[in-house]
């Protein structure tokens, strides 16, 4: 690796400050409220392009605040805590819709059993074929 290299790296990573996350941050949650917002509404096309969006500006949060560290900078305890609040509420959103699909699962389940199971379930005491009585005697 050239001489140079380490320097223009430095500089790189160097190009964004502290407060130059603000806007990245605030995009964040401004994405978070959207797949909120989607969520309440139960709007399915809504919610996956929110989601979308809200990975992107998770990603692009994740690369700047570690450009910041490795340039050395610190990340202002504000900003950092207002992205840890973030990525919780992302948490809690994600354990929400589980346990809705979990619950949507067994409403489908009830109403809808399955045949299937009853049409394919072999009569009890007929899963080997004909009962063979006295063959194990000899």
């Amino acid at each position: 690796m050239p001489a140079h290299a380490p320097t223009f790296l430095t500089a790189a990573a160097a190009a964004i400050a502290p407060h130059d996350l603000e806007p990245t941050v605030a995009e964040v949650e401004t994405r978070l409220q959207a797949l909120g917002d989607a969520l309440l509404a139960r709007d399915a096309t809504a919610l996956e392009r929110c989601a979308g969006e809200l990975q992107r500006a998770l990603t692009e949060a994740v690369a700047r605040f570690s450009q910041v560290a490795r340039s050395g900078s610190q990340v202002p305890t504000a900003l950092r805590q207002r992205l840890v609040r973030a990525t919780g509420a992302v948490a809690a959103h994600r354990e929400s819709l589980s346990r809705a699909t979990a619950a949507l699962d067994r409403a489908m389940d009830v109403l809808m059993p399955s045949e299937a199971e009853w049409v394919y379930r072999p009569a009890p005491g007929r899963a080997f074929g004909p009962a063979r009585r006295g063959s194990l005697h000899a």
